[in-house]
């Protein structure tokens, strides 16, 4: 083979310095034909198309060059795979981050395949072996994101799809499309797209009230003249692993982390390990070459652990459309929890894990290169770790270089973690300074708000949850974010099945004490805020007055007993334990006190009613800034006020009933309870709501406008199944 840098080509270097993806694109398709033409309204068009679009790059590229093509790789180290004019003969490898190729780390699957002229070249000639080309193109891979957008009006950037995206491209095998229903496609627009492609492979991804979009769309796979080999994802396909492998035994079930199971599924398409050897999967089948015979059982490969995975990075393909549906932008710099709650089965989550983040400065680039094309959306990064801070003597440094980074990029971010980072009763004096120092530290570094799942008020509760926590431990907690001036937010379990009537009248006190939240104190130095939280002289001081379950993130929520989780055994250990509830990965249970239960329905039915225009203003709230974001807030309070006054009400009722003696009376009195406070939010909410609405950008008016008259014309009290069980 000729050296690539003895052919002529002329590229255009000026255009090239100011563009270098796009130059160096333009260099590697020069190069696979003889007189290195492109034609002008291809050089005009590629700088329009966005890095992240491969699709769309992808038909250019198919436009000019003569032969096979292949645009792969991570979008940090994009990949050209183009095969030349007869004339010339063989391929061109093109590295469209300038680095040469000897510097990537290439999938085995490349040894003896893909022969480098030139490895120490981002640009060089190749020769390609029979198969390798065929690897290039195939599998076809979908990964699909289900979505109700009755129920969640605004988008979410859709990590679950985009690091599966990135972990498929970069074994360089096949070609990978992302569809998001977040992003109005539908089941049809899915079923179509399936229809005249046929993928190979179809990734679906399925959380907690999209149970019913996944059975559909399994069914409609299952019927294709040649079904696709799909593999299924989320909490909520672990938590209904069971069923579903009974009714559709082919599917396989991703059990953990998806990129090690999305990267040896298609290695398995192409033969080079067994179906048992796929990491990290539930499935029936049995391996007998390309077909499956089904098992009497179902069986499970080895998960990855959390820490064996180096970074958890995605694609930006549909990055770009969620914000131009005013979505935000969301990232993942750990993995896994700390803690070991009673009602949370998600083993599958794993143990906590920081990820490699040197390679983060590159994403938040990446990230904000799409950010400056959507100005009116808020530089906000929605870091989505279970538990931000995590575990070991680096916990604190690791924390404050993160916060710095994300930071120095740009953005403001959000994220959460476990109470106990901020107070500890088995740590000293100096470990509480060295926490109120960090928080400060990360409110100087970006931080906008932090979610805390408290979840309780009340010490027996939280025992039972395996929370690790006591009252009096997440008081202070609280007391020491709000003296540090920490915007934020708390998850709160209001109802569960054990409880007793005297925990749930404790637990409607702590949302309603005034000591928790105090004014922010910069003035104060960290001793005297750390010292100051334990002396009520200090707390009567500071305080603001207002009720702590205007922190609360949902209000009146009740336990979800999960399936497989801890608290669902001791649930069914009492006899309460009823049928599972797909669509929620759940199973059906009673209250030990039929009053709570009475409760608890009717509480959901209320949750329900204000669930879409309650997201809606916590969505515009995270893509707004100033004024607007501060009377979406304060729109989310009215609501939060409305729920305290229906547990005031229900608290009352329940002591009117004998705890031994069922009686449908307390029920028809909650309804009663509901439309007459449902009646007195209306008149609130909607001076409010006229009060945000002048304030927002055109976009966001619209939508909240036409989400508040939706509010103002519902009927009645049904239930949708749109709880989020972790509260995010």
């Amino acid at each position: 083979m000729r050296a690539l840098h003895d052919i002529s080509t002329s590229t255009n270097s000026g255009w090239s310095a100011n563009s270098p993806f796009y130059g160096q694109l333009v260099e590697a398709i020069r190069a696979t034909s003889v007189d290195g033409a492109v034609a002008d309204h291809i050089l005009a068009a590629l700088p329009e198309v966005p890095e992240t679009d491969l699709t769309r790059l992808g038909r250019l590229v198919a436009d000019v060059v003569p032969g096979r093509f292949s645009l792969t790789g991570g979008l940090d180290r994009r990949l050209l795979f183009a095969e030349r004019a007869a004339a010339l003969g063989g391929w061109v490898v093109a590295d469209l981050s300038g680095q040469p190729h000897s510097s990537r780390e290439w999938p085995g699957w490349t040894g003896g395949r893909v022969n480098l002229a030139e490895p120490d070249r981002w640009l060089s000639v190749a020769e390609l072996s029979g198969d390798a080309a065929d690897r290039l193109a195939r599998p076809k891979v979908l990964l699909t994101s289900l979505y109700h957008p009755e129920w969640f009006p605004l988008p979410r950037f859709s990590l679950a799809i985009h690091d599966l995206a990135r972990a498929a491209r970069l074994t360089l095998m096949g070609q990978v499309r992302l569809i998001d229903m977040q992003l109005g496609s539908s089941l049809d627009d899915i079923t179509q797209w399936v229809h005249d492609h046929r993928p190979d492979i179809v990734g679906i991804s399925a959380t907690f009230g999209q149970h019913d979009l996944m059975s559909d769309l399994l069914d409609r796979l299952g019927r294709m003249p040649v079904p696709p080999l799909v593999l299924a994802g989320g909490s909520l396909t672990v938590r209904n692993e069971a069923m579903l492998l009974e009714k559709y035994p082919r599917l396989l079930i991703a059990r953990g982390a998806g990129e090690p199971t999305i990267a040896d599924a298609m290695a398995h398409f192409h033969g080079d390990c067994e179906l048992a050897s796929i990491r990290g999967i539930g499935y029936r089948g049995a391996p007998r070459g390309r077909a499956i015979a089904i098992g009497s059982r179902p069986r499970h490969t080895a998960v990855q652990p959390n820490r064996r995975q180096d970074a958890f990075l995605p694609e930006l393909d549909l990055l770009d459309a969620t914000f131009a549906r005013n979505g935000v932008a969301q990232l993942e710099i750990s993995r896994g929890c700390t803690s070991h709650c009673s009602f949370c089965p998600r083993g599958h989550k794993g143990s906590w894990s920081g990820g490699n983040t040197d390679g983060l400065p590159w994403m938040l680039a990446e990230i904000g290169k799409v950010a400056d094309r959507h100005p009116t959306i808020s530089r906000t990064l929605y870091v989505v770790d279970e538990e931000f801070i995590g575990r070991g003597e680096d916990a604190v440094n690791r924390a404050l270089d993160v916060a710095s980074t994300i930071s120095r990029a740009g953005f403001t971010w959000e994220s959460s973690c476990r109470i106990d980072q901020v107070v500890r009763p088995d740590r000293d004096r100096a470990w509480h300074l060295e926490r109120a120092s960090m928080w400060r530290s990360l409110l100087g570094a970006g931080l906008r708000r932090m979610l805390f799942g408290v979840e309780s008020g009340v010490t027996s509760i939280l025992e039972r949850f395996a929370k690790d926590s006591t009252a009096e431990q997440n008081a202070l907690a609280i007391r020491t974010l709000s003296a540090l001036g920490l915007p934020t937010r708390y998850t709160y379990i209001t109802f569960d099945h054990l409880m007793t009537a005297d925990e749930l009248a404790a637990s409607h006190a702590f949302q309603a004490r005034i000591d928790l939240l105090l004014r922010p104190l910069p003035e104060l130095s960290i001793e005297q805020i750390v010292d100051g939280v334990t002396d009520p002289d200090f707390v009567a001081e500071h305080a603001t007055g207002r009720p702590f379950y205007t922190e609360i993130s949902y209000m009146l929520v009740s336990m979800e007993c999960l399936i497989g989780a801890p608290y669902t055994r001791a649930v069914q250990s009492q006899g309460l334990a009823g049928p599972a509830d797909p669509a929620m990965g759940r199973v059906e249970a009673q209250f030990a006190d039929w009053r709570i239960s009475a409760c608890s329905r009717r509480a959901q039915r209320w949750v329900d009613r204000h669930f879409a225009l309650d997201y809606t203003l916590k969505s515009l709230e995270k893509i707004l800034d100033g004024v607007p974001r501060r009377r979406m807030r304060n729109a989310r309070v009215v609501l939060k006020d409305g729920a305290f006054r229906v547990l005031t009400g229900m608290l009352d009722l329940i002591n009117t009933y004998r705890p031994d003696v069922p009686d449908p009376g307390l029920d028809l009195a909650l309804l009663t309870l509901l439309d007459t406070a449902v009646g007195e939010l209306a008149t609130t909410l909607s001076l409010t709501i006229e009060h945000v609405l002048p304030t927002l950008p055109a976009t966001s008016r619209h939508l909240l406008d036409r989400e508040f008259t939706r509010w103002c014309d519902a009927e009645g009290w049904r239930l949708i199944n749109a709880n989020d069980p972790c509260g995010t």
